[in-house]
């Protein structure tokens, strides 16, 4: 893989760590009085967590954080709370089983990023497959629990 390229396949998944972070934040604190809770709110801070995980790995890797990918992404998930859900002056349903689909959407993209760098620890002394593999494993699990909660969510919409 060259520099060059991974440098832009990492600074992409740091723009969609920082809307998934900025989002899973968002979720937990909207439904900080329901049921839903306690998930929502470890989830945002293991995502948190690999969001810093993955600006260390980049700087192992001498890889630079372009801010304007960053910043795009956190402006697109701030832009993302205007659309509206066919009610006004509050949340909808619906929009929590978005938010859950599209918090997915991004836990898969970032097990599919610890999968890629996990291929290149080889030939890249800076990554540590340990370290992969137990991110990697964090992701799956919030997969798992984030799929489980859209599912509790859609039923009671639809």
């Amino acid at each position: 893989m060259q520099h060059d390229v991974l440098g832009i396949y990492l600074n992409d998944h740091l723009a969609g760590a920082t809307v998934g972070a900025d989002l899973a934040r968002h979720l937990a604190h909207r439904h900080r009085h329901s049921a839903r809770a306690s998930l929502l709110e470890r989830i945002a801070d293991e995502i948190a967590q690999d969001r810093q995980s993955l600006l260390a790995i980049m700087d192992g890797l001498g890889v630079p954080a372009h801010r304007y990918k960053v910043v795009a992404g956190w402006a697109a998930e701030r832009l993302r709370r205007l659309k509206p859900n066919g009610i006004l002056q509050r949340h909808a349903g619906l929009d929590t089983v978005m938010e859950l689909e599209t918090l997915r959407l991004g836990v898969e993209g970032k097990s599919l990023l610890w999968l890629t760098l996990l291929a290149q620890a080889e030939k890249r002394t800076a990554l540590d497959t340990a370290q992969l593999n137990r991110l990697l494993d964090r992701a799956r699990t919030q997969l798992d629990t984030v799929e489980g909660l859209r599912r509790t969510a859609a039923a009671a919409v639809f």
